[in-house]
Formats: C-alpha cells, sequence, structure tokens
C-alpha cells in the first residue's frame, strides 16, 4: 500500500506541466523582487528625514541593512531547501538499496555487489568463501494465524538476528519474499557452519508474540563453500538444494575447477 501511495505521489508530481513550473518560479522571482525594491525605498526615504545624519551615514546604513533584511531571509530559506533536497536524495538513495521492510539490501543491489566481485580481480587468498541462503521456517502458518503484519514483524526480527550473527564485511541482502542470502568473503567451511548454526539458534531464542501468544521462530539454512569467485547463480543453485536437509542446515561444497 505504502509503495502505491508513494507510486500515485510520483505520478502526481510527474503529471504537472513544465510551463507551469516555469510559470510559479517567474511568478515568485517577480514577487521578490518587487519586495526587494519597495523595502529598498521605503528605507531610503524614512533616512531621508533623519536630519542627524550625513549623505554618507545614510548610504552605511542602506548599504548594511539592505543585504541584512533582504539576503539574510533568502539565504536561510535556499540552505533549508538545499537541505530538504539532500535528504530526499539520501532517501531515495536507501529507499533504492535497502529493503524497505527489513533494512537489509534489496535483492537487485545484493546480487549486483557479488556479480561485481566475482567480475573484479579479488586479492589472493580473498577468492574462497562461503553463500547462504535463510528460509524461515512457518511463515505462511503466522500469516494466515495472525495476519500479514505480524508476518513482516517476523521478517524484521528474523534479518535484524542475521545481521548480528555475521561479521562487518559480510554482506546480507533479501533475495525473496521469505528468503535472505547471506555473503561471507574469505570464510572456511568450518566456520560458514559456525555461523549458520549460530544464526538458527539465535533465531530460535528470539522472542516473538504475536497478539500475546508466544510463537517460536526458526529458520532453515542452505550453504555452499566455494574456493574461487562465482557468478550469483552459480552459487545460489546449490546453496537453495541444500535448503532440503532434514536437519535444517545443509552445506555443500564447490571444488576448485580443474585447469
Amino acid at each position: 500500500m505504502a509503495i502505491e501511495r508513494r507510486s500515485t505521489m510520483s505520478n502526481a508530481a510527474a503529471d504537472v506541466p513544465v510551463h507551469h513550473e516555469w510559470k510559479t518560479i517567474a511568478w515568485l522571482a517577480f514577487l521578490g523582487t518587487v519586495g526587494s525594491l519597495c523595502v529598498s525605498l521605503v528605507l531610503n526615504y524614512l533616512l531621508l528625514f533623519s536630519e542627524a545624519l550625513t549623505p554618507f551615514g545614510r548610504g552605511m546604513i542602506t548599504a548594511t541593512l539592505l543585504p541584512v533584511v533582504i539576503c539574510l531571509p533568502l539565504f536561510v530559506f535556499i540552505g533549508l531547501k538545499l537541505a530538504e533536497i539532500r535528504r530526499y536524495r539520501r532517501e531515495l538513495n536507501r529507499a533504492a538499496t535497502f529493503d524497505t521492510l527489513t533494512g537489509c539490501l534489496n535483492g537487485r543491489v545484493f546480487t549486483s555487489l557479488i556479480e561485481r566481485r566475482a567480475i573484479r580481480s579479488s586479492p589472493q587468498g580473498e577468492r574462497s568463501g562461503a553463500f547462504l541462503v535463510i528460509h524461515p521456517e512457518h511463515l505462511n502458518a503466522i500469516n494466515l494465524r495472525f495476519g500479514l503484519n505480524w508476518g513482516d514483524e517476523a521478517l524484521r526480527l528474523i534479518a535484524s538476528t542475521i545481521r548480528s550473527c555475521v561479521r562487518s564485511q559480510d554482506i546480507v541482502g533479501r533475495i525473496g519474499a521469505s528468503m535472505f542470502g547471506v555473503f561471507l568473503p574469505g570464510t572456511s567451511e568450518a566456520e560458514a557452519r559456525t555461523v549458520g548454526e549460530r544464526i538458527r539458534a539465535t533465531v530460535s531464542q528470539v522472542y516473538f508474540a504475536p497478539q500475546g501468544a508466544e510463537e517460536i521462530l526458526a529458520v532453515s539454512v542452505g550453504g555452499v563453500v566455494f574456493e574461487q569467485d562465482l557468478d550469483f547463480e552459480d552459487m545460489f543453485r546449490p546453496a537453495e538444494e541444500s535448503l532440503s536437509g532434514k536437519s535444517g542446515f545443509g552445506l555443500s561444497r564447490i571444488q576448485r575447477a580443474s585447469i
């Protein structure tokens, strides 16, 4: 619904004719110019009746007060508008980079980061790593029993838990409606297994009580360990296949290609 509202507002803004915008700008410029002239004329008129001031003194007062009276509000207004534009730009950049529900990278950015890493040459020793796919269990049941809002809250809690269980250099993204991806550069098989088990154990300890009824959150984890940089699809397919393990955590290995 929020996306629809943002889309409607964007379409409404796009429907405003360009000539109407220029008309508004011209009208504001005209009013500002007239207002400045009026202030200048009134100030000079009042100073004419001051017998204590010399012509030089009147000129100095005019030269000092006019910039303060006219330019100060103008530049304050411009500064506020620039700050507002920067804030909108940050919000747009964040909306284009992060998933609005979970705060993780969205699927497009997450995939792009991994693809770019596979294309560029990595330093020796950093080409290996692991990729985990994390799928919340019983999410459909939560949606049906308590509503979609509680299902979204479960996703937020799981996403926050995943981020708390990985390193700062690891990459976490939401790659599906109910699926997360974690890219662990330079990670060994044992370390990847430790991370996956830590995520599963920590998620199960999260307090989640929709409508006062405490529910246990759970996730299944599938992963792949690789010894050389891979495209996203080459990592995602075997990692997703590992999700079917009965233990709730499956990890496979892609051996180094023979030369």
